[in-house]
């Protein structure tokens, strides 16, 4: 056991999601049952830079804790897009360090993404000890992020209301969603709404491939239909590239990481379904066959595309996320107790409290293309030629087995 710890301070960082809350509540609740202050450092990184000039942090006693809802998305403590290291003030560490002793803090429990974690690997090399606790909703970490199932369950649920709309009108709808690099919330998503298609960036998207299958499935379904009626999904990641590795995106700037800041891929997958569908005679003779066809009116089906944007974020946590949130932020705090720093906290399995270093958990993990492929094989379009599944076929003896989305 390390020296006692009198306080800890609480930041969440980069992109609110579900769960957030259920760690700042999680932390706090097992710092009081060890008798050690929890502070909310406000802000993220950049209440974390400007701590010294703080008069006063709130405390998370008792009372104050109650106030902390595990349900809402979000966080109590606030978040913003800070760097430290391209903070260009050379005593930046000595001023956070000054901040922290100034509050008798003797660690921080961190929840952020991959960004994040890499500011916690950079504080722990300058001497600040810190845990993190692994938040983001892309699940892209090589640990299971809060917030990926609160995400997941969202875009689920709006794919699958959006298809009232689409019914209703014979619409195809595209439904972009976040996914930057990788695709597992939209994978997921797509898949529990029953999505016909789905691009994520892991698969360089072939716009013959997603056409042929749109219009096999679409005019199915209202060919068959007693009046007429029948849509098509697409659930469409922000980060998918064309075959020549170019983002769908129209630019927006820059956030202070450097990563681009994404929006258009849905609207580029409209325009081009749509100038293929004007461009096919097949289409015409379709809609003429089902009654659509207005000439100079109505000539081919209408395509929405549609921007949930931050709602993918906001509103309820999931259960599951709550569960895990609790359970990771108040882990963070017996491993600062016991003097582990510098890691990733990931879970408490058969009484062990686990974890690995940071720099090894945010790792990019992307969407497995083997199980692409087993969905493939119930005709879901992932942008490419189907590619076939061949299983291996393993019995597990009865192990436990550790399974994340």
């Amino acid at each position: 056991m390390s020296e006692k710890i009198k306080n800890i301070g609480i930041i969440t960082s980069g992109g609110d999601c579900g769960g957030l809350n259920a760690v700042v509540r999680g932390t706090a609740r097992v710092a009081i049952a060890n008798g050690i202050g929890a502070y909310i450092i406000p802000n993220g990184y950049a209440g974390l830079y400007n701590l010294v000039d703080f008069e006063h942090l709130a405390l998370l006693d008792e009372e104050r804790v109650d106030h902390v809802n595990s349900a809402f998305a979000g966080s109590e403590a606030g978040h913003s897009r800070v760097k430290i290291s391209k903070i260009s003030d050379p005593g930046k560490y000595k001023r956070i360090a000054d901040g922290l002793r100034k509050f008798e803090i003797g660690g921080l429990v961190i929840s952020g993404g991959d960004d994040t974690g890499s500011v916690v690997v950079d504080l722990g090399e300058n001497g600040i000890p810190c845990v993190h606790a692994p938040k983001t909703m892309d699940l892209d970490l090589q640990t299971y992020s809060v917030g990926g199932d609160s995400a997941v369950n969202k875009i689920a649920r709006i794919v699958e209301d959006i298809k009232t709309t689409g019914q209703t009108h014979n619409r195809v709808m595209v439904v972009e969603v976040f996914g930057r690099y990788a695709g597992h919330t939209a994978f997921r998503g797509g898949i529990a709404a029953d999505a016909d298609c789905i691009l994520i960036p892991e698969i360089p998207v072939s716009f013959d491939a997603v056409y042929e299958h749109m219009k096999r499935i679409y005019m199915r379904r209202i060919m068959n239909s007693d009046v007429f009626s029948g849509m098509y999904s697409i659930v469409v990641a922000e980060g998918i590239k064309n075959e020549d590795g170019k983002l769908f995106s129209e630019g927006a700037g820059t956030d202070s990481f450097g990563h681009v800041k994404l929006e258009g891929a849905g609207k580029y997958v409209r325009h081009t379904l749509d100038s293929r569908m004007k461009k096919d005679p097949e289409i015409a003779k379709f809609m003429k066959d089902c009654g659509m066809f207005v000439e100079g009116v109505l000539e081919s089906p209408e395509i929405r595309d549609v921007l949930p944007g931050h709602m993918v974020r906001s509103g309820a946590s999931t259960a599951y996320d709550v569960s895990f949130g609790k359970e990771i932020g108040g882990s963070a705090v017996r491993l600062l107790m016991n003097g582990i720093t510098g890691v990733t906290v990931f879970g408490v399995f058969d009484g062990e409290i686990r974890y690995m270093p940071t720099r090894e958990a945010i790792k990019q993990r992307h969407v497995n293309l083997d199980l692409v492929s087993f969905y493939e094989q119930m005709d879901v379009c992932f942008g490419r030629k189907p590619v076939p599944f061949n299983p291996i076929f393993k019995d597990n003896g009865g192990a436990h087995v550790e399974r994340f989305l």
